[in-house]
């Protein structure tokens, strides 16, 4: 069976989280949509939730599967995630991270495997559900 990665997608004011890799890490530099590798006997929401509160020190609504991509032997996973007003985003394991606007996202650094995904939200197709 192949690794799971889950990722998501949180849009706040017409803007999407976006996370840059810490140095060191697998991709180091590049931008990311946060989350991470789903750990033996979690699934995909709850894997989630844990990567977001490591990663920005958040809790958020999970909402639905919105895309899957393949990258080798890892299958990758997006959900789309409703922001929660007060929550206040950190950078505890990424190296920083920016809202950015839709039509923005092909000028970052994204892991080729992003790549359909990237264009489908700059373009607004398929809209995520």
């Amino acid at each position: 069976m192949s690794d799971v990665v889950v990722a998501a997608i949180i849009e706040r004011g017409g803007r999407l989280l976006v996370a840059r890799r810490a140095q060191g890490a697998a991709h180091s530099g590049r931008w990311e949509f946060p989350g991470g590798k789903r750990e033996p006997g979690e699934d995909d929401r709850s894997a989630l939730a844990r990567e977001l509160r490591e990663e920005l020190g958040v809790e958020l609504v999970v909402g639905p599967l919105v895309w899957t991509a393949a990258a080798g032997a890892r299958e990758l996973r997006f959900y789309r995630y409703a922001w929660r007003e007060g929550q206040r985003p950190r950078a505890l394991a990424a190296e920083q991270f920016r809202w950015v606007r839709r039509e923005d996202l092909p000028s970052y650094d994204f892991p080729p495997a992003d790549d359909g995904l990237v264009r489908a939200l700059a373009e607004r197709s398929p809209p995520p559900r």
